[in-house]
């Protein structure tokens, strides 16, 4: 057998590492996840011993999940790649869109579009059925966004999103550029006018974005920890709404001890889980913590769907992982 040079042995040894490691680790999440209860009424989201399956591995940072069945299952933003790709329900994984604009969050809006949060066109779109890209959102009193980072649908058909400044402060996950918003805010999306407005510049580094199942709470992560100031906050905020479009004065719903909540999901029960360093909290809707779903990486994004709805995915760095729960997803529209 011919000798390979040291620099290509040592790159095959590498990737051959980091494939049997990637797959120690799928084959561990989906043998015997880690569920971890911290009040008995965890026990009515998941039954002890439902596995975690893998359903993607070839990701470099996967988040944006969504499922829309109608465009043929899970869509995942992978962020870092520059593209999106779609994971049917037989497990079947095709590029849905490529280049992405380094696309981040993704939800449907009333009529079933979906609507994505792109980095590094610094904009939010609209899918229409063709395929075509509409712009819903590029700038707010005549200055560009900044990123915007995840969306949410109103009860209203208003699409709520965030808009930190990672896309424009990582190399990797957009276009390196200053900040012309002299805040990181909250915007809302009327659905009659298509108006930006902005709803709250409370939150240092808003990120993952979700309803309680009667809009009448807005859950919003702030991961200002997560740009190196170890001071910063690293809780989820819930901000009571009024009449369906003016924001109260917000409350720390939870908060970590190390790392930083990312996106998040409310199920039709009202709890609320969310993607952090050690996996997927899931909380009461008073803030009681009730338990975790363990990952092996940081878990970064999470959605609840699935054909019957009761499938929570997880995005976590370069995988995707599912599990099946007790309970579902809220209504949409």
């Amino acid at each position: 057998m011919p000798t390979l040079p040291r620099r290509a042995l040592q790159r095959r040894m590498f990737l051959g590492g980091a494939l049997a490691g990637l797959a120690l680790s799928a084959s561990r999440a989906s043998a015997a996840p880690t569920l971890r209860a911290d009040d008995p009424r965890f026990g009515d989201v998941v039954e002890p011993g439902t596995p975690l399956r893998t359903l993607y591995a070839g990701g470099r940072w996967c988040e944006g999940l969504c499922y829309a069945a109608h465009l043929g299952g899970l869509i995942v933003s992978d962020v870092r790649a520059n593209r999106m790709v779609r994971i049917a329900d037989d497990g079947a994984v095709g590029v849905f869109r490529d280049p992405s604009n380094n696309a981040n969050g993704n939800t449907l809006d009333a009529e079933g579009r979906l609507i994505t949060c792109e980095h590094r066109g610094r904009r939010v779109v609209r899918r229409e059925p063709d395929g075509r890209l509409t712009v819903l959102a590029d700038s707010y009193e005549g200055h560009p966004l900044n990123s915007p980072n995840d969306a949410a649908l109103a009860p209203d058909g208003a699409i709520w999103f965030t808009d930190p400044v990672f896309g424009i402060t990582m190399p990797d996950e957009g276009l390196m550029a200053p900040p012309e918003q002299p805040a990181r805010r909250v915007y809302r999306i009327d659905p009659a006018s298509g108006r930006v407005e902005g709803m709250t510049d409370a939150v240092g580094q808003p990120n993952g974005i979700a309803f309680s199942p009667d809009g009448t709470q807005l859950y919003v992560s702030d991961t200002s920890a997560a740009l190196k100031n170890p001071e910063g906050a690293r809780a989820i905020l819930a901000f009571p709404v009024r009449e369906g479009r003016r924001l109260a004065p917000a409350r720390i719903f939870a908060t970590l001890e190390a790392g930083v909540p990312d996106g998040l999901a409310v199920d039709a029960d009202g709890r609320v889980y969310a993607a952090c360093f050690d996996g997927v909290r899931v909380h009461a809707p008073d803030g009681t913590r009730l338990g975790r779903i363990a990952t092996a990486t940081d878990a970064a994004n999470i959605a609840l769907g699935g054909p019957d709805g009761r499938r929570l995915f997880i995005g976590a760095g370069a995988v995707v992982h599912a599990i099946d729960l007790k309970v579902r997803g809220p209504a949409r529209g």
